[in-house]
């Protein structure tokens, strides 16, 4: 990649923080410079493991001490505004994690903050990065099944997610803003900007805080309706976990994704099938790889926008479009009505 080298911070080592290492420690024109963790012991295995050459326990030590040219924030999002607050104090560019904020007030404060430092900020949203979605907005933007009318946009699991990330079970607001953030962005990057949504939740799993199922209805700005469906809670054979599905039509045709990584194209009675397979890197792990690809791919994308001075997909600006309509289905769900995504009152 060209350009000199960039020094990056990373400030959290847990269980999907180990993707975002693997992806900088493998990445050209990227130097490892720190890894940082609550858990000093965690941070000095991360540090050995990916080839850091120093770790810490104290945040603030960390940006005090290293020469870096930006930060990777991979903690829990009740951690982020202050992490957020101690990286623009020394107005180092940042990608942050999802969720980016435990609430929409939240959120908007740490888009703020970088805003008033003057600095980059990306949030972390891989989602929207991976093959199947990329090559899904591809066969939009060539035309091939015309204008978009309606979409469904679908993950739903029985897999024990709470064995690697037990702290979910504990969270309030659950499924739409771990999962659902993830899925709703997609629906933004396919469809384009939502006018109205309507949401209704469940909660299924005994002794959870928080909603383990939604169904997210949108109205686009452009006209299509886009059906989100999220779920920690569905005993379905084969669990296609971690693969989403999707499914949407157009004017003069549709496009499927499906489970093993399959999309079927059909337009003007031609049907076409694409293998939309990620790539493997010598760290893979499936069924993870996809997620892992998608983790690289965002990360380049940063960097990428980062040398050349211009906005990512993902800015913090344009999240907040996100934010906007997670915190709207949270409304929706309770007042029972359709609702206009927070970001546009």
């Amino acid at each position: 990649m060209a350009g000199p080298l960039l020094r990056v911070g990373v400030i959290g080592c847990g269980f999907f923080a180990e993707n975002h290492l693997a992806a900088w420690a493998g990445m050209e024109g990227i130097v490892l410079a720190a890894v940082c963790d609550l858990d000093e012991a965690k941070a000095r295995a991360a540090a050995q493991k990916f080839g850091a050459a120093a770790a810490y326990r104290d945040a603030a030590e960390m940006l005090a001490k290293e020469q870096l040219d930006f930060v990777d924030i991979v903690t829990t999002m009740g951690s982020h505004a202050a992490l957020v607050g101690l990286a623009a104090q020394r107005r180092l560019p940042m990608i942050v994690q999802k969720p980016l904020a435990p609430t929409w007030e939240a959120a908007v404060g740490i888009v703020e903050t970088c805003r008033a430092a003057g600095i980059p900020m990306m949030v972390h949203e891989n989602t929207r990065f991976l093959t199947p979605v990329r090559a899904a907005r591809a066969v939009i933007d060539g035309g091939e099944i015309g204008t978009p009318t309606w979409a469904r946009i679908a993950f739903r699991t029985g897999h024990d997610i709470y064995g690697k990330q037990p702290y979910l079970a504990k969270e309030e607001h659950f499924v739409l803003l771990d999962l659902g953030v993830h899925m709703l962005d997609v629906a933004r990057y396919l469809l384009g900007d939502v006018a109205r949504l309507y949401c209704q939740s469940e909660s299924i799993k005994p002794g959870i805080a928080g909603e383990d199922m939604a169904t997210t209805v949108l109205r686009h700005q452009a006209g299509a309706t886009s059906v989100v469906e999220c779920s920690y809670a569905s005993p379905i054979h084969p669990d296609p976990f971690p693969q989403l599905v999707l499914q949407i039509e157009g004017m003069r045709g549709s496009l499927r994704v499906d489970p093993g990584y399959r999309m079927t194209v059909a337009a003007e009675g031609a049907v076409r099938e694409v293998d939309v397979s990620p790539a493997l890197f010598p760290w893979s792990t499936p069924p993870w790889h996809g997620t892992q690809e998608s983790v690289v791919r965002t990360q380049e994308h940063w960097v990428k926008c980062l040398r050349q001075g211009i906005e990512p997909e993902t800015s913090g600006t344009d999240s907040l479009k996100t934010y906007g309509l997670v915190w709207g289905a949270y409304e929706s769900t309770r007042s029972g009505q359709a609702v206009t995504p927070l970001d546009q009152r």
